[in-house]
């Protein structure tokens, strides 16, 4: 027998163990099932699970569930992403405490640390996952770092080479002076911020008096200028261009060049050209063979291309020297207040600086091409279909990328360098030397490049480097290209167009899925961004501790709505635990009632109403359930799940079996404990994807069974199990049992109260009715007898249903003349309330402004 209470903890840790090693999550290669592959996003090492990672998890495991039972062969591919950066700090972290840096241990020594770290403390979250009830192919983890897909990684960026789309190059990169590295434009933090901007005067060479005023708002930069700008047809300029300016405290001599990029509307229409620290400069000096001079060294201080003084200086000490001195000069005119966008790290949290440095980039723009083809066509479908149009917008507008980083932690670049800088770019050292030796026609001592690669980049071959991609073949070939991929919108950028890019490139032209679902953000119960600074954070492991994981999916995805963020309140959560209660009450209901699975049990033969009614409403349900999941609406179809467990099963038909159970009629008896049975075990069914465990403890607890649940075959909608005649009657006497309780909590009228009810203008179709059911509507609308009347007594309330209306005497039930008063008085108080809303809409100045 069923406990009364369940204990989600007590079963939940079982359950799954009991899932895994019997192999239920595992992929079957060689099974003749059609495939279905879904590729976790891998979180990082250092992760731990948020909400985001509990909605994204539980919306693919819906997906893989759900799959599993309908007879594929599912492969859901987990590991974990060696997340470069966000790793290598952390161990830095561990050095820095004990007094000592990475340079300290050296490469070899701090990657080491690295591996130990990774293997004590790293991977949390994949225990994590499984508390969530996550269904991955455990025994297929991989990680980006492993040796299968570091050789990928290598045979790409080789490959990559060798077609000319990766590339070395003295570029200008976002530099992040505290991590002493390259970073990509989307791991740049763009922070408003209200600043200066300082307007200096520049002289013009052999014109005493004669300036060009420029504006800044980073003078420690200005030591790199090599050129002012104006535009061609600005006649302001035209007697100096060709002519140079003398730049202050430098002393250089600078051209002043012609170029649209300088604005004659903004400011004195004059803008500096710093090439070695500026984007838009730097495209300016390509285009007038301008001298790039970098004055900022890796830490962000002044370096030896500065006057002597300024050697070693903070760029922000540097940047009030500078101020001084021009002001010292005379040559400071003027400072605003600028309102302006900062650069920042998204890792270090400092100030990011545009540095020339040589890094190694990959020619997005040419593998691009073919990516927005693959979405434009329909190869790959965005849900919802917004998305596509931002996907759109950023790969139209994509820069090269520099796939470089200055870290020890991830895959080092396969490059290695010559004495004369001649670069061989190999899968191994041993074929770099060959080619070396070819080359320069003797053995030659090589360099490796001390760089890693991006994370990015390996992240980017994650659809096929799981599957053994360059070497097993067998499992690339079944379970590419891939099914959906359920990610956040933050990383359509950083890895959903780059895996595209990526399988476009490598697997023949063949896309990496077909289908990419957008989930939104879990945000707090106002809606604001979950943050510690704001200390709104929802540990999901704190609501799987205390209300069961079954409680936190179901909320998941109940509210995951397409395009609309999750508003999460923990009250939400405690609601989805009465659900998972309710169920297992009504389990309990039909467990002490000997509601047990018939072998051979035809739902179609059924004879009573009743259970045709319940078999037509779970087949209804089955269709509702598998329309929205083929829509990715995860919202509608655990609501049609909850709206039929609960509104249907647990509040009506398990009412109305009581007078049948309790009963003398055996027949109906063993029809109606076969059809409780058989609908139970369909909602345990259709509710395992959402809710595992307890449908999993319920299947095996309420009957003998030949298997697990998970295993068990999906219930699809039936044609044959359809009845309508069934399902309006049925629906009828619950339309009618809920107006009337309406009618009685409406007019408080007391709850042991019973009396007599009437019916007019009732056709034969509805007569009918109220004489079958009339004990289950008498029971539970708590009413004495009903009676066809053509009258309407006074102080009667009537509840229409259909054409007939049913009349309720309650003027001897209730104080009438009270309930007049309290109606009257809510009715003058909604009169006010429409007339002060006609009022506003009567005004045409509230009118215009809305």
């Amino acid at each position: 027998m069923l406990d009364k209470t369940y204990r989600p903890a007590e079963v939940e840790q079982t359950i799954y163990s009991q899932w895994e090693n019997s192999g239920a999550f595992a992929a079957d290669p060689a099974s003749s099932r059609p495939p279905y592959c879904v590729m976790i996003p891998p979180p990082n090492v250092t992760g731990s699970l948020h909400m985001g990672h509990a909605l994204n998890s539980t919306l693919q495991d819906i997906l893989i569930r759900r799959k599993r039972m309908q007879g594929f062969d599912t492969l859901w591919q987990p590991g974990m992403d060696h997340a470069g950066i966000a790793t290598q700090m952390v161990v830095e972290r561990q050095l820095e405490a004990e007094g000592k840096t990475r340079h300290d241990l050296g490469r070899d020594k701090f990657i080491e640390k690295v591996w130990r770290w990774k293997a004590q403390s790293g991977g949390a979250i994949t225990g994590q996952l499984r508390r969530l009830g996550s269904s991955c192919d455990w025994s297929r983890e991989r990680f980006t770092m492993d040796e299968g897909l570091s050789e990928a990684v290598r045979k790409v960026f080789v490959d990559l080479h060798k077609q000319g789309l990766i590339y070395r190059d003295k570029r200008l990169v976002n530099w992040d002076p505290l991590l002493h590295t390259a970073i990509s434009d989307l791991e740049v933090e763009q922070r408003e911020t209200l600043g200066r901007m300082w307007h200096f005067k520049y002289p013009v060479e052999g014109e005493p008096g004669t300036f060009v005023t420029v504006a800044t708002t980073r003078p420690e930069t200005m030591l790199g200028d090599t050129a002012v700008a104006v535009h061609p047809d600005d006649e302001r300029y035209k007697d100096l261009v060709g002519k140079n300016c003398v730049l202050p405290i430098a002393g250089r001599l600078i051209p002043i060049v012609t170029d649209d990029y300088a604005d004659p509307e903004k400011g004195s229409g004059a803008v500096k050209i710093t090439p070695a620290h500026d984007f838009n400069d730097f495209e300016v000096g390509k285009r007038h063979d301008l001298e790039m001079i970098n004055v900022l060294d890796r830490d962000a201080r002044m370096n030896e291309n500065t006057p002597e003084r300024y050697h070693g200086v903070d760029r922000y000490e540097a940047r009030d020297a500078i101020v001084k001195e021009m002001e010292g000069l005379g040559l400071l005119d003027k400072i605003d207040e600028n309102q302006m966008v900062v650069p920042y790290g998204d890792r270090s949290g400092v100030v990011i600086e545009p540095w020339l440095t040589d890094q190694w980039f990959v020619d997005a723009k040419t593998l691009a091409k073919p990516a927005v083809e693959a979405v434009k066509s329909g190869r790959i479908k965005f849900v919802p279909g917004n998305w596509a149009k931002t996907y759109f917008e950023w790969m139209n507008n994509i820069q090269q990328w520099c796939v470089s980083r200055q870290i020890w932690w991830g895959h080092q670049i396969p490059a290695w360098y010559g004495p004369d800088g001649e670069i061989f770019v190999e899968l191994t050292e041993e074929e770099a030397l060959a080619a070396a030796e070819k080359h320069y026609g003797q053995k030659t001592e090589l360099k490796r490049d001390g760089d890693v690669l991006d994370t990015w980049f390996s992240s980017a071959l994650w659809p096929f480097s799981t599957l053994g991609w360059p070497g097993d073949s067998e499992m690339v070939k079944r379970y590419y290209p891939t099914d959906a991929l359920v990610t956040g919108f933050d990383i359509i950028f950083f890895w959903v167009a780059r895996m595209i890019m990526g399988g476009l490139h490598f697997m023949d032209g063949e896309v990496p899925f077909h289908t990419v679902y957008i989930h939104a953000l879990v945000r707090d119960e106002q809606g604001r961004k979950m943050s510690k600074s704001k200390g709104n954070i929802i540990d999901p492991l704190e609501l799987i501790d205390k209300y069961g994981a079954d409680s936190l999916r179901f909320t998941l995805a109940a509210m995951a709505a397409q395009g609309r963020d999750i508003k999460l309140a923990e009250g939400r959560v405690e609601g989805y635990r009465n659900f998972v209660t309710k169920l297992w009450n009504a389990a309990r209901f039909c467990q002490m009632n000997e509601c047990l699975p018939v072998d051979g049990f035809d739902p179609k033969s059924c004879q009573l109403t009743l259970n045709r009614w319940i078999v037509s409403k779970a087949s209804e349900t089955a269709g509702r359930v598998a329309a929205a999941l083929d829509a990715y609406k995860f919202n509608e179809a655990a609501g049609a799940l909850y709206q039929f467990t609960w509104g249907t099963f647990c509040d009506w038909y398990v009412e109305f079996t009581k007078p049948i159970l309790y009963g003398e009629d055996d027949a109906a008896k063993a029809e109606t404990r076969a059809a409780a049975a058989w609908a139970l075990d369909r909602i345990l069914i259709l509710l395992h994807p959402f809710t595992p465990f307890v449908t999993e403890e319920l299947w095996g607890k309420t009957a003998a069974r030949s298997g697990m649940l998970i295993r068990e075959p999906w219930f699809a909608a039936d044609d044959s199990l359809n009845a309508p005649g069934a399902e309006q009657e049925m629906d009828w006497v619950v339309r009618l049992i809920s107006e009337i309780r309406s009618v009685r909590a409406e007019m408080n009228v007391p709850p042991g109260a019973k009396f007599k009810a009437f019916f007019k203008d009732a056709n034969d179709v509805t007569k009918a009715r109220i004489e079958a059911h009339a004990g289950l509507v008498l029971q539970l609308a708590r009413i004495e007898g009903f009676e066809e009347t053509q009258e309407v007594a006074a102080g009667s309330v009537q509840a229409v249903v259909d054409e007939a209306a049913f009349i309720l005497p309650l003027s001897g039930v209730i104080d009438v003349a009270a309930e007049k008063a309290r109606l009257e008085k809510e009715i003058a108080k909604l009169s006010a309330e429409i007339g002060k809303s006609e009022k506003k809409l009567a005004n045409k100045g509230f009118t215009g402004k809305a």
